[in-house]
This record gives C-alpha cells, structure tokens and sequence, in this order.
C-alpha cells in the first residue's frame, strides 16, 4: 500500500507551503510510474481555507483525513492562537486529536508554530523561517530551537525552515522512505535540486547597526571602506581617539560585538557580495575582503553561513 499523508491547511494558510507536500510527494513514484504515497489535503473543517496570497481553496478533505495518516504535514500558517499566544484552537485542537498514536509528524516555516503549541517539540530540536525565531523561542521556551538549518529531522517529528525548505524536507523525507534513487526522480520532475548546502543562515540579511553620528560609528564606517587593509583593535582605537581599552568597551555597547568579532562579520559580507556581484576567483574575493587567503575565507564562510564559496556562488550568482 502507498504511504498515506495528510497535508493539513491551517486558516491562513501558505499556498506556496500547502502545494510542495502533494506536488513533491505524487512525484515519487516507482520505476513502473506507480506512486509511493498517497496525498490527501485536508482543512480543520469542511470549509474552504483562506491562503495568505489572496484567494480561498475548496479542500477536497475534511480533518477526518488526517486519522487516516501514515504522516501529517502542516504548512505554514498565520493562525493567530498559536502563532501569536502559543495556544491551539478548539478547531485546531480537535482536529489534532484525530491524528494516531505513532504517526510521523512534520511542519513547513510557521507550521512548526502548530506543533510548538501542541506541545509535540518539547524538549526536540526544530526549526522555522529564521524571521519569527525570536517569537518562537518567546511562545515555546522548551523547544530547542535551531533557526540556522534548512530542516531538523528528529525522527517521528521533523521541521523545515521558511518557505522553500519544505522542498529541502520533503524530498530528505522521500530519500529516507524510499531511498535516493527515488528522491532524485522526484526532484528532476520538479526542476530543483536533490540537495542544497548549507543551512538558511546564508538568507539572512543582516542590516548594519545605526550608531549615529556620535560613539564609534564613524570609525565604524572608516573601517567599511578599508576592508581590504590589516586592520586591527589598535588601529580602530586609534581613528576613534580612544584608548583600546575605552574604544572595545564603546564599541561592545553601541553594537553589542567585540570589535574583532564585527570586523570579521563585515568581511564576511563583503566576500558575500563580491561571490554574488562578480566573477573573480575566490583568491581575489579572499583580499578584497579582507580576509587573506582562500582557505581562510573558507572557513569564515563555512563558520558563518555553513557552505563554501563555489557552492555559495552558484547559488546566487546567475549564470549566462
């Protein structure tokens, strides 16, 4: 028999989230095109569901769906109870009620705030879209949370991060079920890659702090347009006209860093962007940015961002 999975919309739902369990999961099929899974949709309710993009969907399922289950996925979602006061519904709930003792539970990006206020990750590691972590670990203080990977497998539950990461779990979970073979099938027929490196750190943009015009914000902009010089704590110190000792502890305040820790941070993003905006060779991208030599921009892009700077560069420098 196939695997059975039930995909639970949960009001509002994310559409980009709700399509990728049905579409990846009906493309793992056997070499004779039988599939391996059988998909059902299904809502809390009846009712259609609204999507956050705008429209409403007729669900072809009702929660009963889900007491038939091998697996339940829920999607991201805006729902107000457990994304905002770490609590279900008394729809949600009962509709949760239904799933079986046993059956492997998995959430897409703010889905995983459904099984937070259900109380299914305690003490688990799990992930979500890196943009709500901090609310997250605010609503569910005993989950484990890890907002720097792509998915978290922890066995019979499993979470993704924002958005296309549910793509990264749900094929990881077609490779475990049925192997790799199966799961590169899957993927081709859905035009994205297998597997994708590192974690969902790379995505983040992380803004420059604004300290004004006061403090050491200018020696701080000083050191931006010199990246690529041997700077150090005594040279900063000393454009700022401070002595090292009051120049780290001005700095410790005004960014919440150490002045070193900064530096690399911003070396770091400028090799970001040289591997995302130009062609150079990452000899080349290692001295602009400061940081020396390519085994050395290596490891700093591996520390920070958890990939290599060729993986980091095909995935977003365009090619052609």
């Amino acid at each position: 028999m196939a695997h059975r999975v039930a995909v639970l919309a949960v009001e509002e739902a994310v559409g980009f989230d709700l399509c990728i369990p049905p579409q990846v999961m009906r493309a793992a099929v056997r070499d004779d095109l039988r599939p391996l899974y059988e998909v059902a949709v299904c809502g809390v309710s009846a009712a259609p569901v609204r999507m956050t993009a705008g429209f409403s969907a007729v669900l072809d399922h009702g929660p009963e769906a889900l007491a038939e289950a091998d697996t339940v996925i829920i999607p991201g979602t805006l729902a107000v109870e457990p994304r905002h006061h770490g609590v279900l519904s008394e729809e949600l709930a009962a509709a949760l009620a239904l799933v079986r003792p046993g059956t492997r539970l998995i959430s897409i990006c703010t889905g995983a705030f459904v099984l937070g206020a259900a109380g299914v990750l305690d003490g688990r590691r799990a992930t979500t879209h890196w943009r709500f972590a901090d609310t997250f670990r605010r609503l569910y203080p005993r989950v484990e949370l890890d907002p720097d990977v792509l998915f978290v497998d922890d066995g019979d539950v499993l979470t993704s991060a924002g958005l296309a990461a549910g793509l990264d779990l749900c094929l990881h979970v077609v490779r475990s079920d049925f192997g790799s073979e199966v799961a590169n099938r899957a993927a081709r027929y859905c035009v994205v890659p297998p597997w994708r490196e590192g974690g969902q750190s790379q995505y983040i943009d992380v803004p420059l702090p604004d300290g004004g015009d006061s403090g050491v914000s200018a020696t701080r902009a000083w050191a931006l347009d010199r990246l690529a010089e041997p700077l150090d704590l005594a040279a900063l110190a000393a454009h700022a006209r401070m002595s090292v000792r009051t120049f780290s502890r001005r700095f410790r305040a005004e960014t919440g860093l150490s002045a070193g820790t900064w530096l690399i941070q911003q070396r770091v993003r400028r090799a970001r962007e040289l591997l995302e905006r130009t062609d150079l060779p990452v000899d080349e991208v290692a001295r602009r940015s400061g940081l020396g030599t390519a085994a050395s921009l290596r490891q700093h892009l591996r520390t920070a961002i958890g990939v290599a700077p060729l993986a980091y560069r095909r995935t977003f420098r365009p090619t052609g």
